[in-house]
């Protein structure tokens, strides 16, 4: 089963259909050139846009718990408009440039605009969520999701907050990581397969266990992240190696080794610029300390908690099979 081609031209309609074709052109214009179907122009082309995993899950959970995938497209469509917003809002606040290889919103439009553009998908995105009513979905079902949705935010807004504070912080201990990153990253994902299962109908132990799946696969994903910002291919991480060091990132790998290696500590607290050298060394301090290594195991048992839960879940069928084989590209080869 490639849930990819099954899934992706239906998504891709609904999310569309999201947008309007009203004025002003130009607001709706920049949600489209955020989403890779237009230029700076807003003239229709066809960009990266992202893998839309976060959908592709919620599809998938809803298919193994028995429900029928299609009723669930609007709240597939709702989670990846979402993380779009969170992009729009975080190109700007980590002033990032570039993604996907063009430049951001902010970066052709001004701050103003982009930060208006993204509260529109915003709220674009919520007004996406409550077309479940279109598909038959229960109104009782509807009103948790929303709850639950709303709940997410929350999540994403605590956990953005607390790694724009890490910037400012000379010390953050690996507790208030994983706090971050629960908030920042897995709470997106743990919702999205909760949803799947929910909209499914799944029993409770079920959807507890389908959004512990996703929080843990969201937790082992970033440590991931934070392997390749610091050793990843620059030709596949689009980052030179050791970015995350460069850019002073408050990472797994990073605080290991402050807290392991007093050369590393020194080096990583110093106010000098790094420079090609200073990474090298700093790579070299990591690595002698264990930091990539013990990250790795954790992405690892966080990886194997979430193919627990999966397990536990009980879904059945080809999208059983296709949620295992996805985890297992995102994180398992990797660790």
């Amino acid at each position: 089963m490639d849930p990819l081609s099954r899934y992706l031209p239906a998504l891709e309609a609904a999310m569309r259909q999201a947008i309007p074709a009203t004025e002003p052109a130009a607001l709706y214009g920049m949600l489209r050139y955020h989403l890779g179907w237009a230029d700076t122009a807003f003239r229709p082309v066809a960009e990266k846009a992202g893998k839309r995993l976060r959908p592709i899950f919620l599809l998938l959970t809803c298919e193994a718990q028995g429900g029928d995938w299609q009723q669930a497209l609007p709240a597939a469509a709702a989670i990846e408009l979402l993380h779009n917003f969170t992009l729009i809002h975080d190109d700007i606040e980590d002033r990032d440039h570039t993604r996907r290889g063009r430049p951001t919103l902010w970066a052709v439009w001004g701050e103003p605009q982009a930060i208006n553009a993204g509260d529109a998908l915003f709220a674009l995105a919520y007004r996406n969520l409550f077309n479940l009513r279109t598909t038959g979905t229960p109104p009782e079902t509807i009103l948790r999701a929303v709850n639950l949705y709303t709940d997410t935010i929350l999540h994403l807004t605590e956990g953005q907050h607390l790694d724009l504070s890490f910037e400012s912080q000379a010390e953050v201990d690996e507790p208030t990581y994983l706090t971050m990153v629960r908030g920042k990253t897995a709470a997106l994902l743990g919702l999205t397969c909760e949803l799947g299962g929910m909209l499914a109908g799944a029993a409770e132990t079920q959807l507890a266990a389908l959004r512990e799946f996703g929080a843990e696969l969201g937790v082992a994903f970033q440590m991931q992240d934070d392997l390749l910002g610091l050793w990843g291919n620059p030709a596949q991480t689009g980052k030179s190696v050791g970015a995350d060091l460069r850019n002073r990132k408050k990472t797994l790998p990073i605080l290991h080794g402050m807290a392991h290696s007093v050369a590393f500590r020194t080096l990583a607290s110093s106010d000098v610029p790094l420079d090609d050298a200073h990474v090298d060394e700093g790579l070299a301090l990591l690595e002698a300390a264990g930091s990539q290594e013990y990250t790795r195991a954790q992405a690892l048992a966080h990886y194997r908690a979430a193919l627990a839960a999966l397990n536990r879940s009980a879904g059945t069928g080809e999208a059983q099979a296709a949620l295992y084989a996805l985890t297992e590209q995102l994180v398992g080869r990797a660790t």
